[in-house]
């Protein structure tokens, strides 16, 4: 009989990431958490890196000032092969910076994300939720992919709308976008080759707005507006806006998009918690939270690297060695959300990692909470009878995306 240590060694032994199970992270995450919480792997990109696995070790490394995000020290881990190739925005986003260049970026953009600024949005999303179902209930197509009726237009459309993406470019910001996203898990070129097109149109298009936005009297309000003004008075450079304006729309799309998906899986996987969130919507702010952590769609991005020096768990990190804190596999730890594989919406969740931790937590949760609340609070009541029109197993599930989820939901009411 194979010892789950020969199977867990085994395991490790091979290039990381390694493939999630469908809604649950690798398996041998649990056996690291339990055994060798910090550990030394080699990912897929030939990177050599520390993996941390508990939930505590996760959250000092994201809270150390010691521990760096520059994309441009040369220990930073990449995951893939052919990731450390510069893409047109990669290298010039904010996410990988270290203060104080990151904390100027996050001064610029934060009181667009602001909790009072976000919840005035809430009747405009409202109706746009409700217009979307409006279409999807008129549709006499049957079954109907739940990711291309709702869960990406939705995103999408609002991300045009606090970007100040003119109203006439809103099919095509939405079918580029789409298009960026629609890779799979990496490993089908031709999907790839599209999703780099798509990419491309869209730093193009966001180049040309920043342009136009540049030479106008008034660059406008939105964000796009803000950040040429911005650069105008010269705390940033043009070609900094368009970057930031391309990772927003990176980081605030498929990361929605994918929870409005994978989440409505999950709940109809569920029906016992689905009817009792039907009953009582005054719960759905909680299960988000459960969803948000017991799924952690964005769980193979946050890669650091020691600046110095650090003791983690135990484990001395040398600096210049990158780290990969697993965020996953942090909010399964049974250490601190007791029976973690368990999804249920009446744990108090709100402290996971979804949206990571310390100065690179993300900007736009609040903008996604109140996306993910309408969304759910809508689908349930408008379409009491919807279910799944194939057998789970047959939902084609992302294994090896950085931003985890379903490639199609075929649902039926």
């Amino acid at each position: 009989m194979t010892d789950t240590r020969d199977i867990a060694e085994a395991t490790i032994a091979e290039p990381f990431p390694w493939p999630r199970q469908t809604f649950d992270p690798p398996e041998v995450y649990q056996w690291l958490r339990e055994e060798r919480p910090v550990t030394r792997v080699i990912t897929k990109g030939g990177d050599p890196a520390w993996l941390v696995t508990r939930y505590d070790d996760v959250r000092a490394v994201l809270a150390d000032p010691r521990v760096s995000a520059d994309i441009n020290n040369p220990g930073l881990p990449y995951m893939m092969p052919g990731a450390k190739e510069p893409s047109q925005a990669a290298g010039l986003s904010f996410v990988r910076m270290d203060p104080p260049d990151h904390t100027l970026y996050r001064r610029l953009l934060s009181k667009n994300f602001m909790v009072k600024r976000v919840e005035a949005m809430r009747p405009a999303i409202q109706k746009l939720v409700d217009d979307t179902i409006d279409a999807m209930l008129a549709s006499s197509d049957h079954p109907v992919d739940l990711v291309q009726a709702l869960a990406l237009p939705v995103p999408s459309t609002v991300l045009s709308w606090i970007l100040g993406v003119r109203e006439t470019d809103r099919d095509f910001f939405n079918k580029a976008t789409e298009q960026m996203f629609a890779m799979g898990d990496g490993t089908d070129p031709e999907a790839m080759k599209s999703a780099l097109e798509g990419q491309a149109s869209l730093y193009a298009y966001a180049a040309e707005l920043a342009a136009e936005r540049n030479a106008a009297d008034d660059p406008g309000d939105d964000i796009l507006g803000q950040l040429v003004k911005a650069s105008q008075e010269g705390a940033i450079t043009l070609k900094d806006v368009v970057s930031a304006g391309f990772l927003l729309t990176v980081a605030g799309h498929d990361t929605t998009a994918s929870m409005i998906a994978l989440g409505t899986l999950t709940l109809l996987q569920h029906p016992d918690q689905l009817a009792e969130l039907r009953a009582k919507p005054e719960l759905i702010p909680d299960a988000v939270e459960e969803l948000l952590r017991y799924l952690t769609i964005v769980h193979l991005v946050i890669t650091r690297v020691a600046a110095e020096d650090i003791e983690i768990g135990g484990v001395v990190i040398p600096a210049g060695e990158g780290i990969i804190p697993l965020n996953f596999s942090a909010n399964r730890d049974d250490a601190h959300y007791p029976g973690a594989d368990r999804f249920d919406i009446h744990r108090n969740a709100r402290d996971h990692f979804a949206f990571g931790y310390g100065v690179h937590q993300c900007l736009g949760q609040p903008l996604a909470r109140v996306e993910l609340h309408v969304i759910f609070e809508t689908l349930l009541r408008r379409i009491p009878t919807l279910r799944l029109a194939v057998p789970v197993e047959e939902v084609p599930f992302k294994s090896l995306a950085f931003i985890n989820g379903v490639n199609e939901l075929p649902v039926t009411w």
